[in-house]
């Protein structure tokens, strides 16, 4: 029998899918890739006020002497602060701040921030421009839109059109092949004392490498993930590999006391990070990562906003760990913000879905589509964590890398810090791609040596 809301369904389900199949944009709206657009994506001119620069490329040269690996020199350690934001005269600036970064300022009077002239220092390989141009007129949601096809690198969407295209421009956006970094995080309490935890980590990125050969690519993989912690002992030789995936996560873990290695299913959504004491989840690490299928996402526009930027005093070797962490906060007098445009994206939770957070707002330079700021919002609708991503330009590769991450938890008065790479000797090593390390019989040669 004829029946008018079955037929009015299907077609709504016909045009939600037919949208979703081809999220391309036409040649026309691609070619401005490059021109007013930069290969990015975002806006090559500056702010009508003139606070933001246009976009002229990036760092993309080293300074001389520097060996790659070693920690960067700042390219901008002359700028002088152009003003600074604290409780005393935030709402001259609440425009340009998000509501986690207002919390921020009204619960810690010893939190400011240090405004600086806006570098826009992003730069990335031109291999990864080229993958970005194909990526506007080839790449198309699929499953229901919760993940993409038609490429195998670069930004998939540098012209988005939804919540859940910016968000996988986050999610695999180019950074690097394959290589090596040791860094530590701490858990801080409220009156500032932390037990430091150090990693060595290791990285083999398939999705976007401009190295590995067609035949090197694993089909669908992101990358590859070794994560070890080397210190306190108590915790010393916990091993996770993680295989990531545009539609799956595979993971395992090695425990030393057991010597045996295990699948790890739960290494996903809000489970409790490695060693974080409950400061952050395992999809928060790098600000989110994993499946988006457990949030309906709304891409809400572009504003200018003041974030974490070229922070390369506050990672850097010229000061200590202990010179970066106090209660509370991160020590206000090493960290850099500028003011930036940033793609604004609002994550709700689905009914019938759970996760211990049940909204998250990103906010995703338009240069780098890394998230620079995340405000995190409980059950009842309180904002309750903040998190901001510090970064600098790795300018001898080049790439806008993430360097020291930071999960505020203002409803315990706590802080994780991870990243924190002040007293390594190096901050990366680059490798050759090593296959057989990423394998569970390889996790369990690693743990057992």
């Amino acid at each position: 029998m004829f029946n008018p809301s079955t037929l009015l369904a299907a077609a709504v389900l016909l045009i939600l899918s037919t949208a979703l199949a081809h999220a391309q944009v036409p040649e026309a709206e691609a070619a401005r890739l490059g021109e007013d657009l930069t290969p990015m994506g975002a806006e090559r001119a500056g702010n009508a006020a003139g606070t933001i620069p246009a976009w002229e490329g990036g760092l993309t040269r080293a300074p001389e002497g520097h060996v790659p690996g070693d920690h960067y020199p700042d390219p901008f350690a002359d700028d002088a602060i152009l003003f600074t934001i604290d409780a005393s005269n935030l709402d001259a600036y609440r425009d340009f701040l998000t509501p986690g970064q207002v919390a921020m300022l009204e619960t810690y009077p010893s939190w400011k921030m240090n405004i600086y002239p806006t570098r826009r220092s992003a730069a990335f390989p031109e291999g990864h421009y080229e993958q970005n141009r194909a990526n506007a007129t080839r790449v198309s949601m699929a499953q229901d839109g919760l993940t993409f096809e038609g490429t195998t690198g670069g930004i998939p969407f540098p012209m988005p059109k939804s919540g859940a295209e910016a968000i996988w421009n986050h999610l695999v956006r180019y950074r690097g092949e394959s290589y090596l970094m040791n860094w530590s995080q701490a858990a801080v309490t409220r009156t500032g004392n932390y037990t430091p935890v150090r990693f060595d980590y290791e990285y083999d990125f398939h999705y976007g490498s401009l190295s590995k050969s067609p035949d090197q690519i694993e089909p669908k993989k992101i990358a590859n993930f070794l994560q070890n912690v080397t210190a306190p002992a108590r915790l010393a030789g916990q091993i996770l590999l993680v295989h990531e995936f545009l539609d799956s996560r595979q993971a395992w873990t090695y425990n030393p006391g057991q010597r045996r290695v295990r699948l790890a299913p739960n290494v996903a959504y809000d489970n409790p990070g490695t060693a974080a004491d409950g400061l952050r989840t395992n999809d928060d690490f790098i600000m989110f990562n994993g499946a988006i299928d457990r949030y309906d996402w709304e891409l809400v526009g572009k504003r200018e906003i003041f974030v974490p930027y070229n922070s390369y005093r506050l990672v850097g070797d010229t000061i200590a760990m202990g010179d970066v962490l106090q209660a509370g906060h991160l020590n206000p007098e090493h960290t850099r913000y500028e003011l930036h445009r940033v793609w604004v994206v609002d994550a709700r939770l689905k009914d019938g879905t759970s996760h211990i957070y049940k909204r998250r707002t990103f906010y995703l330079d338009e240069d780098s589509w890394m998230a620079l700021v995340v405000d995190k919002y409980d059950a009842r609708d309180q904002l309750w964590r903040v998190a901001e991503q510090h970064n600098i330009n790795f300018y001898d590769i080049p790439m806008q890398y993430p360097s020291l991450e930071v999960h505020h938890d203002l409803q315990s008065g706590r802080y994780i810090a991870m990243g924190l790479r002040n007293d390594e000797p190096r901050v990366y090593v680059a490798t050759e791609p090593r296959p057989a390390r990423f394998t569970p019989s390889g996790l369990r040669g690693i743990g057992t040596r």
